[in-house]
């Protein structure tokens, strides 16, 4: 790890402000600061300006309405996390946050840094001696992926964990940069392209997160290599309705396995049946379908394509169970008040 390199410090105290430092070349924003001062110490990247957004008051804040939920993207990920009501309405979201590193990590990780998370993998995240004595990468220096050799592509994983929990609740992200602000669905937010998955523009960065009020009970679990502190290998949250005739709403998204974080497709097939042994088995064989991790992580991706299908199929007998045990305790306090 080498030491870090110079770099002067901007503290805004507005988001007029921050976008006007952003205007400055070889700029980058920070919050928290915990992946990215990790990434300047192992070389990748020297900016000469860092544009420090925590004192921004408009970046701060939750609020939870009958209009949803409003995040700021400077609230750290411990706030979030032990925010009462979010943990009431949005389970998901509050699992995701706690899921994240450890608690020092969480007390200065905050939602926008979570959110714009530089991918990873093992040929990158290496020490400044170790990527040039391999002669770099295609996501930075280099002009070959070493997990895909042949291809013209960076298959580097996105690993935030509280991507797939705003997903299945249908969040959007306000963004500020020098041609405005704008509003978008989180998933627009993203490419499938390890060196490049962020849309965002020059001199653009988050300001807020915005979700509607939670249709659906939710969870969010993920698959790592140690208990704590550990990148997610595999993330899923899944957002499930059951009614009278069987599945009546369904959501999955994952993270940790491709270059971007994203909602499965096809589980409008898996609708109006009985979570059983049968319909497990069809959900995971989509999720197995649909993820593609590479060799980016210590571990096999066949284990990493495994462990997603394993997490969904979990996390939706456990949320289908608890809505049918939710259904009985109704059924019963019925029962004794007549």
């Amino acid at each position: 790890m080498s030491v870090l390199p110079e770099f002067r410090v901007l503290a805004p105290r507005s988001v007029a402000a921050a976008i006007a430092a952003g205007r400055q070349r070889a700029t980058r924003f920070v919050a928290g600061g915990t992946d990215l001062m990790a990434n300047l110490r192992h070389g990748i990247g020297a900016p000469a300006t860092l544009i420090d957004l925590r004192g921004i008051r408009a970046l701060r804040g939750i609020v939870v309405g009958p209009r949803g939920l409003s995040l700021g993207a400077a609230v750290t990920l411990a706030e979030l996390a032990g925010h009462a009501r979010v943990a009431k309405d949005y389970p998901a979201l509050a699992q995701a946050a706690a899921a994240v590193g450890g608690p020092a990590h969480r007390e200065a990780g905050t939602v926008g840094g979570n959110l714009c998370l530089d991918t990873r993998c093992v040929f990158y995240n290496r020490g400044d001696w170790w990527r040039e004595a391999n002669g770099h990468c295609l996501k930075y220096q280099g002009d070959t992926c070493h997990v895909a050799p042949t291809g013209r592509r960076c298959h580097a994983a996105f690993s935030g964990d509280l991507a797939p929990a705003l997903l299945v609740h249908g969040a959007e992200v306000e963004i500020a940069g020098p041609d405005g602000q704008r509003r978008m669905p989180l998933g627009e937010l993203y490419a499938e392209d390890g060196a490049a998955h962020l849309r965002l523009a020059t001199g653009e960065f988050l300001v807020r997160v915005l979700l509607p009020p939670a249709p659906w009970p939710a969870a969010y679990a993920k698959a790592r290599a140690r208990g704590a502190i550990d990148f997610p290998l595999a993330g899923v949250a899944v957002a499930l309705r059951v009614g009278a005739h069987g599945v009546a709403g369904l959501r999955v998204a994952l993270t940790g396995t491709n270059a971007r974080p994203f909602l499965l497709a096809g589980t409008e097939a898996l609708l109006g049946a009985r979570v059983d042994a049968g319909w497990c088995a069809e959900l995971g064989k989509l999720v197995q379908k649909q993820v593609s991790p590479m060799r980016t992580t210590l571990l096999a991706a066949q284990y990493r394509r495994r462990a997603a299908s394993a997490l969904v199929e979990r996390l939706a007998v456990t949320l289908a169970d608890a809505t049918a045990a939710s259904a009985r305790d109704g059924h019963e306090m019925v029962r004794q008040a007549k």
